[in-house]
C-alpha cells in the first residue's frame, strides 16, 4: 500500500496508511509544505515527466518541455563543473605544496647490502593563501555535490541522465591528463 507522511505544526510525524486504486500502488508520495495550503506530491520512483518537477528551490518548478530542456542543460553543466572543480583542486594542491623534505633511511638490499631509500615529504602551511583558496573551493565542491545529489533524488529520469552525462563528460574532458590517482574528497553523487 502507499504511505503518506503527515507533519503537524510541532514537526511531529506520523505514518498514515491510505488506500488508493491498484494503479497507484507502485509509488510512494510525500507531501511538501509551502507557505500556504499548497501541497506538492513528489514521486519516489523514477519517472520521465516535465510537469510539476521541483528543482532544488520551492519557486523553481519545471512545467514545460522547454523548461525541462533548459534544466537538463544547466544540470549537465553543473555536473561537468563539479568534475572540473575536483581536478582543479588537485592541480592547485600540487602547485601549492611547500616544505619539501627528503628523508633517507637504510633498507636491506640483495646479498646483505644496505641501500639508502629516500622519501619525499611534502607539506602545506595552514595560514596561507593557497590553503584558504583550497578551503573555499572545498566548500563550493561540497555544496555542488549535495545539489547534484538532491537533483538526482527528484527521481526525474531526464535530470538523472543530465547528472550522469555531465559527470561523465566532465571526467572525460578534465581528468585525461591526470597522472596521479588521488581522490580529492569524493562526495555524495
Amino acid at each position: 500500500s502507499v504511505v503518506k507522511m503527515s507533519y503537524d505544526h510541532h514537526m511531529n510525524s506520523s505514518m498514515l496508511p491510505t488506500t488508493h486504486p491498484p494503479e497507484h500502488h507502485h509509488s510512494m508520495a510525500v507531501p511538501a509544505h509551502g507557505h500556504g495550503s499548497d501541497m506538492m506530491m513528489m514521486a519516489m520512483t523514477f519517472h520521465f515527466s516535465y510537469e510539476n518537477v521541483p528543482l532544488l528551490f520551492s519557486g523553481l518548478v519545471i512545467n514545460t518541455p522547454g523548461e525541462m530542456a533548459g534544466a537538463f542543460v544547466a544540470v549537465f553543466f553543473l555536473a561537468m563543473f563539479y568534475e572540473g572543480l575536483k581536478i582543479a583542486r588537485e592541480c592547485l594542491l600540487r602547485k601549492s605544496q611547500v616544505s619539501i623534505r627528503y628523508n633517507s633511511m637504510p633498507v636491506p638490499g640483495p646479498n646483505g647490502t644496505i641501500l639508502m631509500e629516500t622519501h619525499k615529504t611534502v607539506g602545506q602551511q595552514m595560514l596561507s593563501f593557497p590553503h584558504l583558496l583550497q578551503t573555499v573551493l572545498h566548500i563550493i565542491q561540497v555544496v555542488v555535490s549535495y545539489f547534484l545529489m538532491l537533483i538526482f533524488m527528484t527521481y526525474n529520469g531526464y535530470l538523472c541522465i543530465a547528472v550522469a552525462a555531465g559527470a561523465g563528460t566532465g571526467y572525460f574532458f578534465f581528468s585525461w591528463k591526470k597522472a596521479v590517482v588521488v581522490d580529492i574528497t569524493e562526495h555524495c553523487h
